[in-house]
């Protein structure tokens, strides 16, 4: 009998163990200094001990392979700038243990430019000493490929084995210098069957970004939950798990998956406000937000001072496990610290590597709603 309680005793440390290592990587949208009110977010108000990873946006690639600045008085301390990478790598003082790392890329840099440089030897090769330089000149611990997407938005065909070869050297360069390569990629099977050999990309990288979001909005003409776990629709493959599973069966080591989490909601309009669950007809984007700006895309620090106002009609989906709520002909898909507790379980029962967020300039960062990074905490329970 003893032997059997030292035995399991034993085997829940090392899931202890596992669980401790797991990643928790944060994507900070450096134009968020640039919002109104409470919606304003500089790097101050980053908790880099909320983060195993934190992941500064955007800078751009140039058609020679070098680096640029996309915002250089936001990110830089030249001519009185805000120096905004100096100060995001300086969070290492409050976490020293917290890796600081850019990311290149974006949906708005597209993928011709990539493409390009991608598809020349000497080009590439130049890329990826830029990287290491440029990763190296500012302290940053690491670098994050963002191209979306290989093959995809102006790309070729021949992306898809370029993409590869362009990780693997700039690995070996950023490796030299004792930097970490990540990459964030497109989720689906419909979108990375065409994008990525997923063995081979992951050969090259540390650790792999899954952008399971966006999964479902307004260019659906029907209401859908843009980050649901699981699918009340059957065969549907547009789902986290689906993605997952994708990946993982096309030779993901799960270690080096990371789940992402919105830290946002899709949004849209119904066309007839009684007709308001999963699939309603929509009549196109929801209201702008007074933070975010944009018409179908509210932050969680938007939604939440929403739903306090009243009015709202909260469901949470068997399926999906993540909420939508519904008031008029408003409605919106969202994460909470219940589904992202949920997606956490999820995370540790696959064995992959953490969970990734995009991102927490939209979390309730002031604690205006209640707690202040009420998000945030939830994902770190899958470091428990």
């Amino acid at each position: 009998m003893n032997r059997w309680i030292l035995v399991f005793t034993a085997l829940a440390a090392l899931a202890s163990i596992a669980n401790s290592a797991k990643k928790v990587v944060c994507y900070y949208g450096s134009w968020a200094g640039y919002r109104n009110g409470n919606g304003k977010f500089d790097v101050s108000q980053i908790d880099p001990s909320l983060c195993t990873h934190a992941i500064y946006g955007f800078v751009g690639i140039n058609s020679d392979g070098s680096i640029r600045i996309l915002d250089a008085w936001n990110d830089v301390g030249d001519n009185y700038g805000l120096n905004g990478f100096g100060k995001f790598v300086g969070l290492k003082k409050k976490s020293p243990s917290t890796k600081m790392m850019v990311a290149i890329g974006g949906w708005s840099e597209g993928s011709t430019t990539f493409s390009n440089v991608a598809s020349s030897p000497a080009l590439r090769k130049a890329f990826a000493k830029n990287s290491a330089t440029f990763v190296n000149k500012y302290g940053f611990d690491g670098f994050d490929i963002d191209w979306e997407y290989p093959n995809q938005r102006g790309g070729k065909q021949e992306d898809i084995n370029n993409f590869v070869e362009m990780l693997k050297e700039c690995n070996t360069e950023l490796k030299k210098k004792g930097k970490i390569l990540s990459v964030a990629v497109g989720a689906t099977e419909s979108l990375a069957s065409l994008s990525y050999k997923i063995d081979k990309v992951a050969q090259n990288v540390d650790f792999i970004n899954l952008m399971t979001y966006d999964l479902h909005g307004t260019w659906d003409g029907v209401t859908g939950h843009h980050a649901g776990l699981y699918s009340s629709t059957s065969g549907d493959k547009l789902t986290v798990h689906a993605a997952v599973l994708y990946w993982l069966k096309n030779g993901c080591p799960p270690e080096k998956l990371i789940l992402g989490v919105p830290f946002y909601g899709r949004a849209f309009t119904l066309s007839n406000s009684k007709n308001n669950g999963i699939g309603a007809p929509s009549s196109g984007p929801s209201s702008s937000g007074p933070y975010t700006q944009e018409g179908g895309y509210l932050g969680y620090n938007e939604i939440c001072e929403k739903l306090n106002q009243g009015g709202w009609t909260i469901i949470r989906g068997d399926k999906e496990k993540s909420p939508y709520a519904y008031k008029g002909n408003q409605w919106v898909g969202y994460e909470d610290k219940t589904s992202i507790q949920i997606k956490a379980q999820y995370v540790k029962d696959k064995g992959l590597g953490g969970l990734m967020t995009w991102s927490i300039d939209t979390d309730d960062f002031k604690g205006v709603c209640g707690e202040k990074y009420p998000l945030l905490k939830a994902m770190n329970l899958v470091k428990k």
